[in-house]
């Protein structure tokens, strides 16, 4: 999988500030192109090219009057380049665009005047998500037990024990919104087709069940604030209870009618699968770890989110480019939330997130912010490659992300991704479905659990 450019943002960044060698970062970013830093007043960009073999960075700026190039080898304009980077990137929000090697500044319109006589153009208003869909999440967890009838009392009991209507349900929150607003886009109305809704409903079954299988992969003894299904009735029996569910999501799915949402859907299946292998398995080379990462938070969380919003797309009569907007939207959407949850592993209590904090550590997966810390503290290598499995290594892991800037670097990746997320949907059709994706994109962002 090639490294992707919200990467390469946060390895030039650390460049800049000294965190990363140049060769790595060379090796790393020299295939994708130029990369975009972008602040309210100011843009600024750079590009990497190599002409009789020497490395240069190329950068434009009007406010430094005309257009320079840096052989990097040089340590006085290196510096002097450094400082000016730095200060730009600590405020800084990346935007990528392609095939650029140099970038100018420019002024950003505003939204609003702010003379007493404007007042702000509503659609910059902010709307709730969860309210927007209240309606059509408030039986949702009812919907779902309709799916799970069995005339077994045991495995009623369990594969209805997580639908209780105390779970984010952020899966089918996106996908009704995503729906409100493909059908807007498609003049179709402003309503959730029953369709659509199915796609709602199979992704939060989906997504149930394999949290069920991760519990007992992980030996998790807690899930939500409650004793797992793995720790009450057993491992054998929680395993048959993941596959009813996913066999149930199935039959749900299958009553779409329709073979592209079914095939697209069915491909998460396999993603999961797949992401769950890639978790078991360390890189050995270092500058591979981070791609490696990113594949398989791909696979294990943004696969089913971005899938999802691109069946309810079709469903919805979006074209294909509208469909591809709606999944890449998922897509970035589905990392961020992943990369939030992940420093949150470091940063949180148990008793806030209902789950064992550290829990990565204790299973031996090294996440964005140990993957980040490692930059600056090599030690953590060993430990990485080991699985954190010495006695002492997950305390001085988290010591060492504690000193690092790792879960800042996680923070400013998830933020990017976000960002990446927001542009996706702005050529949807203006509604309030599409200002609550909007507004969804950058609230996860704060989430505490």
């Amino acid at each position: 999988m090639a490294l992707s450019n919200t990467t390469s943002c946060v390895l030039l960044e650390k460049w800049c500030k000294g965190k990363c060698t140049f060769n790595l970062l060379w090796k790393l970013t020299n295939a994708l192109g130029s990369t975009t830093y972008r602040s309210n007043n100011l843009e600024l960009s750079c590009g990497f090219h190599q002409a009789n073999n020497i490395k240069a960075l190329c950068y434009s700026s009007r406010q430094h009057r005309g257009n320079h190039c840096c052989n990097l080898h040089s340590t006085s304009k290196c510096s002097s380049l450094k400082r000016q980077w730095k200060h730009s990137l600590s405020i800084a929000l990346p935007v990528f665009v392609p095939s650029l090697s140099y970038y100018s500044i420019m002024p950003t319109k505003r939204k609003f005047s702010t003379s007493q006589k404007d007042e702000p153009d509503p659609s910059y208003l902010e709307i709730d998500p969860y309210k927007l869909v209240a309606e059509e999440m408030e039986g949702l967890a009812n919907d779902i037990k309709m799916c799970l009838k069995t005339e077994e009392p045991l495995l009623k009991t369990m594969s209805h024990y997580y639908f209780d209507g105390k779970g984010k349900t952020f899966r089918p929150l996106v996908s009704l919104l995503m729906s409100k607003a493909c059908n807007i886009s498609s003049n179709i109305g402003d309503s959730v087709l029953e369709k659509q809704k199915t796609v709602a409903i199979v992704a939060e079954m989906i997504h149930t069940a394999s949290l069920v299988h991760d519990d007992v992969i992980d030996a998790s003894d807690t899930r939500r604030g409650q004793s797992s299904l793995n720790k009450m009735y057993g491992q054998r029996r929680s395993i048959l209870v993941g596959d009813y569910i996913l066999s149930q999501a199935s039959i749900a799915l299958a009553r779409t009618g329709n073979p592209d949402v079914i095939t697209i859907l069915s491909s998460v299946l396999g993603d999961l699968v797949s992401g769950e292998f890639m978790q078991l398995g360390s890189k050995e080379d270092e500058n591979e770890r981070f791609s490696h990462y990113l594949k398989k938070t791909y696979k294990k969380t943004a696969s089913l989110i971005a899938n999802t919003c691109k069946a309810v797309a079709i469903l919805g009569q979006c074209d294909e480019e509208m469909s591809e907007l709606a999944y890449q939207y998922g897509k970035n959407l589905g990392i961020a939330f992943q990369l939030v949850d992940d420093l949150l592993d470091f940063i949180s209590s148990d008793m806030v997130m209902g789950k064992p904090t550290a829990a990565d550590l204790k299973l031996g997966l090294a996440t964005a912010p140990v993957l980040f810390a490692a930059q600056e503290y090599p030690d953590l290598h060993a430990m990485i490659m080991r699985r954190f499995t010495e006695e002492g290594d997950v305390e001085q892991a988290r010591y060492f992300v504690a000193k690092s800037d790792g879960v800042q670097q996680t923070k400013l990746l998830a933020l990017q991704h976000s960002k990446e997320a927001i542009k996706n949907v702005q050529d949807f059709a203006s509604s309030d479905a599409q200002r609550a994706l909007i507004h969804l994109a950058k609230i996860l962002l704060e989430r505490k659990k």
